[in-house]
Formats: structure tokens, sequence, C-alpha cells
């Protein structure tokens, strides 16, 4: 059995971190810096950071948040939100940053998926899918994107197939329908996508109970877990869900 990891994600806006509901109805979340170094020392095995203002705002992630994050943490980080080059990649990588993720820019140009795996290798690129219902679609999900605000007409199963076939490392799908929710991921969709590739596939939105961490991998087939509202409010600890997972049979790192 593949071992587990759970990945606590710092949403950036205005230099703090912050939470929504289904993209929406932003609360501030604390200090990214503090949070990063507590994740740490609490046990998480890697670290997602997504600027979610950046492809709204039409810009580039702020990279002084990357520095300053990357300086306080050892674990990988993965960065998110506004990196549409090669330019940009380079520069949050430089930043600290261990791995990139793309998601409007990857749709816009799925050639830079290939370009990128190419210059700095498959290991450092992972694509956010954000997907919601859409039963028009063979898959009955459709990927959204520039902060869950454009419908593309994509089903996201396909185009996860499509990513990996590129190059991609990881795919992060997130579903709109249950973001922030805590509710529970959205099992149908990342069963869908983990089911149609063999690359890792993370966990993303809407975990609110120690139950639902469970459900990800033995059901939705997840190998990294990613959650924030349960972390930044102090939910549960990292060690909590990781000493949760372990007793029901799941291999974790403690």
């Amino acid at each position: 059995m593949k071992t587990i990891k759970i990945m606590p994600c710092l949403d950036m806006k205005e230099g703090r971190v912050v939470k929504g509901v289904n993209f929406i109805n932003i609360k501030d979340a604390g200090d990214p810096v503090e949070n990063a170094a507590f994740y740490q020392e609490e046990g998480a095995d890697e670290l997602a950071m997504l600027d979610i203002a950046a492809t709204v705002e039409n810009r580039k992630t702020r990279l002084e948040w990357v520095k300053n994050v990357a300086k306080a943490i050892s674990i990988p980080l993965t960065v998110g939100g506004g990196i549409g080059s090669i330019e940009d990649i380079e520069l949050v990588l430089e930043a600290g940053a261990s791995k990139v993720s793309m998601n409007s820019a990857a749709v816009k140009n799925p050639n830079l998926i290939d370009e990128a795996v190419k210059r700095f290798g498959s290991d450092t690129i992972t694509i956010a899918i954000d997907g919601k219902r859409n039963d028009k679609l063979p898959s009955g999900f459709e990927v959204v994107v520039a902060g869950g605000t454009r419908s593309t007409g994509k089903d996201a199963v396909m185009w996860a197939v499509e990513c990996q076939k590129r190059g991609a490392g990881v795919l992060l799908p997130t579903s709109m329908d249950g973001d922030g929710t805590l509710k529970g991921y959205d099992i149908p969709f990342t069963r869908a996508i983990a089911d149609a590739v063999t690359i890792p596939v993370v966990a993303s939105g809407g975990a609110g109970t120690l139950e639902h961490f469970y459900e990800a991998v033995v059901e939705g087939k997840a190998e990294v877990l990613l959650a924030a509202s349960v972390f930044h409010f102090r939910t549960f600890t990292v060690k909590q869900v990781k000493e949760y997972l372990k007793n029901r049979g799941i291999a974790v790192n403690l």
C-alpha cells in the first residue's frame, strides 16, 4: 500500500491566508509564515500555497510570499496561481518552491505542460483541475478556470488523461461544488480522475471530518490529502488526521 501524504493548503490573498466556501465568502485565516512553520512542526508531509486571486486579477504569483514561506519550512512546497509561462515557473522555483501547480494557463495552452515537463521534470509539474458537475459531458464533470468564474466546455476526466500523457507528475482536482463546505471531498469527482490515470491524485475541497480523509483514500483513491479550513481553524491537527488514518489501516508517516 502507498504511504498517504497530508498537505495543508495556504490559500493566499493580499498577503494573508484566507478560506472561502465554493470559492467565495472569503475569511481571514492567519499569517502564511506562521501557519507554514506550524504545519511542518505538526508533521505535514507537504504544503500547498495558492494565490487564489492571481488569475482573476490577471497578475503573476507574488514571489515575496513564496520566498517567506519557503524560508520557514523544509518540506516540499507546491505553489499555484497566476503561473502562465516557463519564465513564471522558473521564478517561482527560484523563490523556493519545489513544485508548481498550473490550471488556467495549461487549459489555455496545453503545450505549456510539455514544455514545462521537458525543462523542469515531471515531478515539478502539478496540474490543478477545478471541476463542477455538468451532465452534458461524458464524465459528468466540466473543467472551470479563472478561480471557478469561467466554464470551458472541457471534460475534466478527459483533460486529466491528456495532462498525464503530456507528462504532468501530479493532478490536483478540486470540486467547486465541495470547496470549503466541510461536507466531504467530492468522492465521485476524485475517483473518476484517479481511475483514469496512474499518476498521484490529490484530493482537495471539502474535508470536514476525520472520516472524510479516510473516504478520500479508500473510495476516492487519492494519494495526497489536501485540506485548509479544518487545519486553519484548528478543528484537527495534522497529527490527529494521521493517527486516525493509521488506526484505520492506512499507511502514513507519523
